[in-house]
């Protein structure tokens, strides 16, 4: 099984950057897939952006050119660098892997940009 983490959440000022990190507990090279999701209260979570093993990356309209999603296998570690940050950017991030057919979620982290 995988466990994920996340961190790297808090409160920016429009305009402003952040990094989430999401490790895993374990390698990261037997996971073909892992994203960033996002929820606000009330809402359903979105998909914000994906990885593939391979390095192949796909992001959502809304964050294309502002967020940028990596994988460091040697830190079992997924990223997303998140800049130019605006309002509507403000909701839980939750990251996902994709482990032997399974759904695996982190617990996910608060990013609030203020305007």
């Amino acid at each position: 099984q995988v466990q994920l983490v996340e961190s790297g959440g808090g409160l920016v000022q429009a305009g402003g950057s952040l990094r989430l990190s999401c490790a895993a507990s374990r390698s990261i090279d037997s996971i073909t897939v892992m994203d960033w999701f996002r929820q606000v209260l009330g809402k359903e979570r979105e998909f914000v952006a994906r990885i593939t093993s391979g390095g192949s990356a796909d992001y959502a309209n809304s964050v294309k050119g502002r967020f940028t999603i990596s994988r460091d296998s040697a830190k079992n570690t997924m990223y997303l660098q998140m800049s130019s940050l605006e309002p509507e950017d403000t909701a839980v991030y939750y990251c996902r892997a994709l482990y032997r057919g399974i759904a695996i979620w982190g617990q996910g982290s608060q990013v609030t940009v203020s305007s």
